[in-house]
């Protein structure tokens, strides 16, 4: 796995932003149902999701700038540090730079359970957390990513009403394996959602089950654009409620709301619904959009003729 700034081709002080920009750059360049007959595309897809995965969430690109995870999102092995070929003990004799300082009592050197050979090896083996026994870094935390069972992964295509019910939906998986899983706030086409411990399950007694990977595919809507976590919404208007005022029903993805219309309402003009678009990952909701679209009566032979009327006195006046 490349490195995730290489993947999404920002550099390390990108911002949230302009990683989110790259992500969905990306996942609409390679998306798989528009690179059918490209072989490379699913790859470069999937590099991309794994990168944001990391990138998109504060904590993890935190722990990988810190180097306490690669690229995959595993801990990395916390072994010795020290001299030449790796060993702490390389180090040279009392007065050189980076040696251990020996010192001679002419008896042979106590290292108890308070020595600093004793702090330097609970150092070396103990976990991130600073604690003695049960924590996760280091030879244990090599040997449980090693021994984690292989993940599972599958597409899910949603639906723009799914984003913002709290509904679950099923997720099926090539072996056969359904979850009904709650989408997250904010959740974005080409995504992958990571349920841990889903996946294939340990192969022994003791070891960490796999993840699924669940990748996000959002399905166009007959009606409403998506722009950011906004929708874009062409409303028809008749032309004697544009003229007149009026209400009219605006559909949304919660149902059908009136609007009013006020009198003199030019084609074009656009109203704005707050917090009737998409789930933002702040846990509101973006806005619709609608767009007026006035549309003349069909066959309206009354409104026709007053217009010709209109049209021959303003020529005579004229």
């Amino acid at each position: 796995m490349r490195d995730p700034y290489a993947a999404l081709g920002v550099t390390k002080s990108a911002s949230e932003k302009e990683i989110k920009s790259a992500f969905r750059k990306l996942a609409k360049q390679y998306h798989p149902d528009a690179n059918a007959k490209d072989p490379t595309a699913a790859a470069r897809f999937n590099e991309a999701n794994h990168a944001y995965e990391i990138l998109g969430d504060k904590e993890k690109r935190a722990q990988f700038d810190r180097g306490e995870i690669d690229a995959e999102g595993k801990p990395k092995f916390q072994g010795f540090g020290g001299g030449p070929g790796g060993s702490p003990f390389a180090g040279r004799r009392a007065g050189q730079p980076g040696g251990f300082e020996f010192r001679s009592s002419g008896r042979a050197e106590d290292f108890g359970g308070e020595s600093a050979f004793s702090d330097f090896f609970e150092q070396a083996f103990r976990g991130a957390g600073g604690g003695r026994g049960g924590d996760r870094a280091g030879f244990s935390a090599a040997r449980e990513a090693a021994a984690k069972a292989a993940d599972i992964k599958a597409n899910l295509r949603v639906r723009l009403a799914d984003i913002v019910s709290n509904e679950k939906v099923e997720a099926i998986f090539p072996n056969g394996k359904r979850l009904a899983i709650r989408l997250p706030d904010g959740v974005e086409d080409g995504q992958t959602i990571r349920l841990k411990g889903q996946g294939q399950p340990a192969a022994y007694p003791g070891g960490a089950a796999g993840d699924a990977l669940v990748t996000i595919n959002v399905a166009a809507h007959p009606r409403f654009r998506v722009e950011e976590r906004d929708l874009v919404y062409d409303l028809p208007v008749p032309l004697k409620t544009a003229v007149l005022g009026g209400k009219v029903e605006v559909e949304t993805l919660d149902g059908r709301i009136a609007l009013s219309i006020p009198a003199w309402t030019d084609s074009g003009k656009t109203f704005r619904l707050r917090g009737r678009g998409l789930t933002t990952k702040s846990g509101g909701r973006g806005d619709l959009l609608a767009t007026v679209r006035v549309m003349l009566p069909t066959g309206d032979h009354e409104l026709e003729e007053l217009l010709r009327q209109r049209a021959e006195s303003e020529n005579a006046a004229g």
